[in-house]
């Protein structure tokens, strides 16, 4: 629960945890028996006068309780306190530990501690970048925010230990390496210094032998205050390490290699501060990090947060990685604690390091975009490896991509990549190897690094039995998307018995051939399954009544599928456009429009159109998940075809002027079509607004040179 001016960012609260008992259940079922818990101190104290409200935090402290889950409690999450108070704030410390103490006195039977996370970090996002409450950028405040975090934790665990004698502190902080270009050298050292700050002040270990005792006190801190820490130490139980991607970072006085966003200085140097994967160069990783606490400060270690923002097989992947290496160090002799999946409910907004209110969500181990939230295949990961069971999935083997040529944005990598190897892995078999969806599937799985093999109908004609099941034999496959079919809407009234066989008997024989092999299958229907009739967007219970062939084979198709494959996945999906073809409504009408032709579209058709990129990478997170039944896959939003080409034409900064609005009826096109096909979702909300993406395809077309 950060805060950016007056306005506190609650994770709690846009994520809805904050509104869901039940969740305490979800957490239970993972298997897991430590969970880190906040009862943050902005959110139950929020007046001046100290009024404390209580009731949140008891009744799910009590259920965590009951359902034998063992809570971390965090009291104060990269926030400042309450509104009377700040981290530059004389007072900050010792309202911390009354807080503390007074949540000790309610609930004794707490044993374990988090008064402040990562205060180091928090000390740099808020006095020394600016990003965060107080939002200042010198040292002189980054040195006071650190020192009063530190003293209002020692504080905090005084008060606490006070009524629970034996109550433990877990201490997390991020300690990323830094590198540097040879004349930043300086700055690196400071900065591999600085980083372990928050820690060596709680342990006592800044005595004025300590390479930064002079740097502090030059910065605010008195000699005084530095030896109190020392004479009163206050060591973690457990260090917690939150380690990220971006943890390592690279400094680099070439500013010339890097985008401007990424330049900044100490008022010595000018340089670019970067994550270090995105340099080439190799992360320090979690066996080292772990192994180098351990040896430094002799206490229990564990790994505090493991999160990655990204598709589904990516987040595994570093799970399984993170994991491997406390194990790893554990072997090594270091006494490693735990591993910790943050947040199990996902986060909003860390893009942005969370200092506006976009919305922008990346999912845990649920994703609340559906309610109740869904339970994703890294929880299925991340309960087998709590219980002590063989976690994988077949998507996630291989190389992450911070192993990957990818990863490189900046340079060349620091090392020769090692030969590719054979690709042992089970594919996804993706159908339609011609057509803009088979092509988008193609390209996405590339991105991913998911092992992929792409037919057309000379290698697996969907619609013929023995086709099908030479070609399941022949690849393999873990999975089956269907990205074939008959698209020509209109020509269909003409060519019913191709399209049937195409978009019905198709599906029907990929999913009996699925069935009958184990295998996961994706297929694609339409929103030309509705005849129009409402004016509220289609959810997927919504009956079907299709106007036309076209309509008509994708809802029989779907039927049967299921009848034949229930654990079949069927996306709906409206109204492509994308980058990666030359035939989409939009791509179409934005260059008959920038040639100064005029173009027609309907005004009284209202759809939801789909970006193809997004529509891709979500169907293969839901597949990922082993979702089946129905879902709805649209960009969130509504607009009739002219709109749509208006909207386009303004991002594109393309003339519209020689567009024109007109009936559906007056573009005399042979196959009838609902007049309001809008696809909403009562499963959940996967794609982003319309808006957003229109803007990323405007994006594409300029970098392309339109």
């Amino acid at each position: 629960m950060n805060r950016v001016g007056d306005v506190y960012l609650d994770q709690l609260e846009s994520n809805g945890h904050a509104r869901r008992l039940a969740d305490l259940e979800r957490l239970a079922e993972l298997g897991v028996r430590t969970v880190r818990y906040p009862v943050l101190w902005e959110r139950t104290a929020r007046e001046r006068d100290g009024t404390l409200d209580w009731s949140w935090a008891d009744e799910r402290l009590a259920r965590l309780r009951d359902l034998g889950l063992r809570p971390i409690v965090g009291l104060v999450h990269h926030g400042s306190g309450p509104s009377h108070t700040s981290l530059l704030d004389p007072g900050f410390a010792d309202g911390l530990a009354r807080y503390a103490r007074a949540l000790a006195e309610r609930h004794p039977w707490l044993r374990d501690f988090t008064p402040v996370n990562e205060p180091l970090t928090t000390a740099r996002f808020s006095a020394l970048y600016g990003h965060w409450y107080p939002h200042r950028r010198d040292t002189a405040s980054f040195v006071r925010a650190l020192l009063n975090q530190c003293r209002g934790t020692a504080l905090a665990m005084r008060a606490i230990r006070e009524v629970v004698p034996d109550a433990r502190l877990v201490q997390t902080e991020d300690v990323g390496r830094t590198s540097s270009s040879a004349r930043l050298g300086y700055q690196a050292v400071y900065e591999n210094q600085r980083r372990l700050l928050s820690l060596d002040l709680l342990c006592g270990l800044v005595t004025r032998d300590h390479p930064l005792w002079r740097h502090l006190v030059q910065h605010g801190a008195t000699p005084a205050e530095l030896d109190a820490f020392r004479h009163a130490p206050c060591p973690p139980d457990v260090i917690a390490v939150n380690y990220y991607l971006t943890s390592d970072r690279h400094l680099d006085d070439d500013l010339a290699r890097y985008p401007a966003w990424t330049h900044g200085g100490n008022g010595r140097d000018r340089y670019a501060d970067v994550e270090r994967v995105r340099t080439g160069g190799a992360i320090a990783g979690h066996r080292a990090i772990l192994g180098e606490l351990w040896r430094r400060f002799g206490i229990p270690v564990a790994i505090g947060e493991v999160h990655l923002g990204g598709t589904r097989e990516e987040q595994i992947r570093w799970l399984l990685e993170s994991w491997r290496g406390a194990v790893a160090a554990r072997d090594d002799g270091a006494d490693v604690r735990a591993v910790t999946l943050w947040a199990t409910f996902g986060s909003f907004d860390w893009d942005s390091l969370v200092v506006r209110r976009a919305g922008s969500y990346e999912s845990g181990a649920f994703d609340v975009r559906s309610d109740p939230p869904r339970p994703t295949a890294l929880a299925r990961v991340a309960s087998a490896l709590a219980r002590g069971e063989s976690a994988s999935h077949p998507a996630a083997h291989g190389p992450g991509w911070w192993r990957r040529p990818m990863r490189v944005l900046y340079g060349e990598p620091s090392a020769p990549l090692a030969a590719p190897e054979p690709d042992l892995r089970e594919p996804i078999l993706v159908t339609g190897a011609t057509g803009t969806l088979g092509r988008a599937f193609a390209r996405v799985c590339e991105l991913r690094g998911l092992a992929h093999r792409v037919v057309g109908r000379s290698e697996m004609d969907i619609a013929n039995p023995a086709s099908v099941a030479v070609a399941l034999r022949r690849f393999r496959p873990w999975a089956v998307v269907n990205a074939a079919g008959y698209v020509r809407v209109d020509a269909a009234e003409q060519d019913a018995e191709r399209c049937r066989r195409e978009n019905h008997l198709g599906p029907v024989v990929l999913a009996a051939a699925c069935a009958e092999a184990g295998i996961p299958l994706v297929t694609f229907s339409s929103d030309l399954v509705f005849d129009g009739q409402q004016r509220e967007p289609y959810v997927e219970s919504d009956p079907t009544a299709p106007l036309c062939v076209y309509g008509r084979t994708k809802a029989d198709a779907e039927r049967e599928v299921l009848a034949r494959l229930p654990s079949a996945l069927v996306v709906r999906t409206s109204a492509f456009f994308g980058p990666w073809d030359e035939y989409n409504f939009v791509t179409i009408a934005l260059r008959t429009l920038a040639s100064g032709r005029s173009f027609r579209a309907a005004v009284d058709s209202v759809v939801s159109p789909t970006y193809v990129p997004d529509l891709v990478n979500a169907t293969l997170d839901l597949l990922i998940d082993g979702e089946s039944g129905v879902w709805h896959l649209a960009n969130a939003g509504a607009v009739t075809w002219a709109e749509l080409a208006r909207r386009s034409a303004e991002l594109a900064r393309i003339d519209a002027t020689p567009l024109v609005a007109c009936s559906f009826e007056a573009l005399g096109l042979p196959a009838e079509r609902p007049a309001y096909s809008v696809l909403g979702s009562e499963r959940g909300v996967l794609l982003p607004p319309l808006e957003r993406s229109l803007a990323r395809y405007a994006a594409e077309l300029s970098d392309r040179g339109w």
